[in-house]
């Protein structure tokens, strides 16, 4: 009998010490979590902190050196070097009427005072002072003498290239990209690099290392993105010519912000050697470097100047195809397609009256106008151009924007009601608010809910609000290697049944809405819906550029009081409010082309801009 009491009494004990060491490691495990999390905070704060001490000195040994310059060359006229075009810049500097450097330091002067009142650069590139002396003794180039600006995912020699993200701080990359490369030779001095958004597949313009590039023409609103630095830059005065890259709208949104000129060429056009995306292999939606520009004649001489042998023998995955100046320059009556609305993302007023007033102009010109419709465009956007680039259920983008993450896209599968889940995602992220930028945080916030509860809101959405069940669906991503294969079948099905409707509406163009005017902050995130009309030229390949040709009026201002758009949905709402406050903001319109017609994209952009001109005279 004792031996069985001493027997209850030892097991009755070893429960209690069981008990009390599962609790103490469970408590040691929350403190190595938390020392975790606390570790990988401040290690990030510091990296931010040291790239902005970095960029500080940067700028001010540029500052330091422009004063110097300009002490020594107290004649040097930059106000009007400042007003020249490219073309006008490019025939002095080889005419020797204007010097490299007085045209390089009157540039980055300028700049350099933007960039206070915008936030657009993160860098000055000082080996540009070096390249000074060996551009000056060869004067070789169609681009001789010209300071350009470059997108800060494009590699230069012995710079990060972040991204807007802090796992990449303290990484330069060894080598130019081909882009830079070919600039240089060609006499172009690449002597900043410019800001972008977090994870560049966003079109805002913020990130937590170096903060949000601002709207020249009206700091309360964005610059777009993912080109923010580029559009602004450009725009203030800064910089004449740069180069941005664009998935989604990436050049053409901030330049349709900011009221530039740009194009997107068909991929493959120009090299993407040394041009860094977020993440690798996505192919179904193909990314594309270009310019962007005060006007179209600059645009055609950077694309003239970068389709050449030296490129096509860096880079032997592109097309030997040089530019075709003579279809460029040709005055051949255009049959163009038009559409106000692509039947996804009812435009603002002032986007309609942009495109109505363009095409009065160009049918007065002797060009042609045919109705035009894209095929199924919500299948197509959401199904086709999102769901390929979340392909993973925003994964590899959830991975990449912190430096040691635990977590999962969609992991959150013990989470029991909606109402808890979205407490919790709260939680995460606010946990997280380090590295997350706000500008970011409303897309990335559906990316941690559940797939299986992505599928299931998005079955019970369906009737009831039909975008917002899509969009779920879209986000969802794809559950396997025949779905993705699936995938890919239905995006060239796309690509033939949209060429078989030009050629059946027997169309050279398009004119279409850019979106615009510029969003309010914070909105961005919040509308991939309004993506619709950008988006779908990526998905086609197709090459499309934007034009700016009006600006907001009172009256647009006061029609937006009327703007219900086509679903009268929640993001139609936020459209409206994102974009309220627009008078005197720049608007344009987008033109297209069918692709490797780039030249024929430009030589339509060229006809509008010419017409708009001289409609104000």
């Amino acid at each position: 009998m004792e031996n069985i009491q001493q027997f209850v009494q030892g097991a009755g004990l070893d429960r209690w010490t069981a008990a009390l060491l599962t609790a103490a490691a469970g408590v040691v495990g929350a403190v190595v979590v938390l020392v975790r999390k606390v570790s990988s905070y401040q290690t990030a704060t510091e990296k931010i902190q040291r790239a902005r001490k970095r960029r500080a000195e940067n700028l001010q040994r540029a500052e330091q050196a422009v004063l110097r310059y300009k002490e020594s060359h107290p004649m040097t006229d930059s106000a009007y070097i400042l007003t020249l075009s490219l073309s006008e810049l490019t025939k002095q500097l080889r005419e020797c009427s204007l010097s490299p450097e007085d045209v390089l330091y009157s540039y980055m002067d300028k700049t350099l005072d933007v960039h206070k009142k915008v936030n657009c650069c993160i860098r000055i590139l000082l080996e540009s002072f070096d390249q000074l002396k060996t551009v000056a003794s060869k004067k070789e180039g169609l681009l001789y003498g010209v300071p350009i600006s470059i997108k800060e995912n494009i590699a230069c020699k012995n710079h990060d290239c972040t991204r807007g993200l802090v796992m990449y701080l303290d990484q330069p990359v060894q080598k130019d990209s081909v882009l830079v490369e070919v600039l240089k030779r060609q006499g172009a001095i690449p002597f900043v690099q410019t800001n972008v958004p977090q994870g560049l597949l966003s079109f805002d313009s913020g990130n937590p290392i170096y903060g949000q590039t601002v709207n020249p023409h009206n700091v309360q609103k964005t610059s777009g993105g993912s080109s923010s630095g580029e559009g602004a830059l450009i725009a203030s005065g800064g910089s004449l010519l740069g180069i941005g890259t664009d998935i989604g709208g990436s050049i053409r949104i901030p330049s349709s912000f900011c009221g530039i000129c740009a194009l997107k060429p068909t991929s493959g056009r120009l090299s993407l050697q040394g041009v860094n995306p977020s993440y690798r292999g996505q192919k179904s939606v193909l990314s594309s470097a270009g310019p962007m520009a005060r006007d179209v004649d600059s645009l055609a001489l950077c694309m003239q100047a970068l389709l050449c042998d030296y490129m096509f023998s860096l880079d032997p995955t592109v097309p030997p195809i040089p530019f075709n100046a003579q279809i460029y320059q040709s005055s051949k009556p255009l049959k163009i397609g038009y559409l106000e609305s692509d039947g996804f993302t009812q435009p603002s007023p002032s986007m309609v009256r942009a495109v109505r007033e363009v095409k009065a102009l160009l049918e007065h010109a002797g060009h042609t106008f045919v109705p035009y419709s894209p095929p199924n465009i919500s299948q197509a956007f959401t199904e086709l151009a999102m769901k390929a680039i979340i392909a993973d259920g925003g994964a590899s983008l959830l991975k990449c924007l912190w430096t040691k993450r635990e977590g999962k896209a969609g992991e959150l599968l013990n989470v029991g009601t909606v109402k808890r889940l979205t407490a919790h995602i709260e939680q995460r992220l606010k946990l997280e608010e380090g590295p997350l930028d706000p500008c970011l945080r409303a897309q990335i916030f559906p990316y941690y809910i559940p797939k299986w509860l992505k599928k299931t809101l998005s079955f019970l959405l369906k009737p009831l609000i039909p975008r917002g069940s899509v969009f779920l669906r879209a986000i969802s991503g794809l559950g396997s290697i025949q779905d993705l294969w699936k995938q890919h079948a239905d995006v060239e099905d796309y690509i033939e049944d949209t060429i078989a409707e030009w050629r059946r509406c027997n169309i050279d163009v398009l004119l279409c809405p850019a979106i615009g005017p510029a969003y309010n902050h914070l909105y961005c995130s919040r509308l991939l819906s309004s993506l619709s009309h950008m988006a779908i030229y990526n998905l086609l390949n197709f090459p499309a550029g934007v034009v700016p040709v009006s600006t907001v009026t009172a009256e647009d201002e006061e029609e937006l009081k009327h703007y219900k758009g086509i679903h009268q949905d929640h993001w139609d709402k936020l459209f409206k409010q994102a974009v309220t406050g627009g008078v005197g903001l720049p608007v344009a319109v987008q033109c297209v082309a069918l692709p490797w017609q780039d030249e024929l994209c430009l030589r339509f952009m060229k006809e509008v801009e010419q017409l708009v001109k001289q409609s104000r005279n």
